[in-house]
């Protein structure tokens, strides 16, 4: 896929010099070249689920947590002219420890696995090319003040990365972006979204992240009017999130189906859990609520946006509201294979693996 990528703020310094040295990518290399991945996406619409169906399906008792290089749900799906997300995999290594560098790196055409080390200070949303990996080293590594901007990108993953103080989105996978990975991150302080999925966008899965004190989580599409742009995609996966105190849009869907919210620890959300809107297809399962007064949103419809589809089925609700459902929904796996924990078991899987510091960068 091809298109025009925004504007650097920053100037390329030098000629790219990378090193293909260091464990990450024997480990991501030795990940991704098993050739076990998922079967092509198949019809969307031979398999749907529909109403309440709370006990519908019999979670499995095991861990689905997965490698540091092994994506899962939706970005593992072969589709689109990708085998699933391998990111910057058969590319250089490289290390950012300043803002020229990192913007450089994100900017240049091929793969590349960037390794971010202490605090890179941007602004606004900077393009990221496709086939890359960026991933934290240790426990602090940070983008603040700006965030991640994927246009008509592609076979990114985003790694163990405290975003913070965003003065807008902290990260956009827009326009047509696929394959996209987002794992292991904190976001606290944007100004607007945490993570944004909108314009035409697919594949995508956000897992094992914190979402801290966050007002603007997760929006799936932008506008009520984004119809002829998002029916048919906002294919999403969101699975070991920790959404900590966090307001809104966990997520706010339009359009998109499936979009498989599960496993997810919702603690404390003042104004709602999940918003099922404009036709949206959601199956929210196997999740922990708990002071969350409207934990699911769908028949109802949300501000001006009309109501969408929802299917809930072995979420635990605690100190929370009744979740409204509407509707049937295309199932998961009729895209792909995966395990559901017990929504018991939920808070302390997601409290001990969520977040930045949790895998090796």
């Amino acid at each position: 896929m091809t298109g025009s990528f925004p504007v650097r703020h920053g100037t390329r310094r030098r000629p790219l010099v990378g090193t293909l040295s260091g464990a990450l990518v024997v480990a991501l290399t030795a990940v991704l070249a098993t050739g076990s991945g998922p079967a092509q996406a198949t019809n969307p619409f031979t398999d749907t689920v529909s109403g309440d169906n709370s006990t519908g399906w019999s979670p499995s008792g095991g861990s689905s947590a997965v490698a540091a290089g092994q994506p899962d749900g939706f970005a593992s799906v072969n589709a689109l002219g990708q085998n699933g997300t391998t990111g910057g995999v058969g590319g250089p290594t490289v290390t950012a420890t300043n803002a020229d560098d990192f913007l450089e790196y994100i900017d240049t055409v091929g793969p590349m696995v960037i390794r971010v080390q202490g605090t890179i200070q941007i602004s606004s949303k900077q393009g990221v090319r496709p086939n890359k990996t960026i991933i934290g080293v240790g426990s602090n590594a940070t983008i603040n003040g700006g965030g991640l901007d994927f246009y008509r990108s592609y076979n990114v993953i985003v790694q163990n990365i405290n975003f913070t103080n965003a003065e807008d989105d902290a990260v956009n996978v827009g326009q047509e972006s696929h394959h996209i990975w987002i794992d292991h991150n904190r976001f606290t302080g944007a100004v607007d979204g945490s993570v944004d999925i909108v314009r035409g966008s697919d594949y995508v899965t956000v897992s094992w992240n914190h979402f801290d004190h966050a007002d603007k989580s997760m929006l799936i599409s932008h506008s009520d009017g984004a119809a002829s742009t998002d029916v048919g995609h906002l294919k999403v996966s969101i699975h070991h999130n920790f959404f900590d105190n966090s307001r809104q849009r966990h997520p706010r869907i339009r359009f998109g189906e499936p979009v498989h919210v599960y496993n997810n620890y919702f603690l404390n959300n003042e104004l709602y859990g999940v918003a099922s809107t404009e036709n949206a297809g959601v199956l929210v399962e196997g999740n922990y609520f708990e002071n969350v007064p409207f934990p699911l949103i769908s028949a109802s419809g949300y501000a001006d946006s009309g109501p969408g589809r929802a299917v809930q089925r072995n979420n635990i609700f605690v100190n929370s509201g009744v979740p409204e459902t509407a509707g049937s929904v295309v199932e998961p796996r009729t895209y792909y294979a995966y395990q559901l924990d017990s929504a018991a078991g939920v808070p302390a899987a997601v409290r001990a693996g969520a977040g930045i510091g949790r895998i090796a960068g």
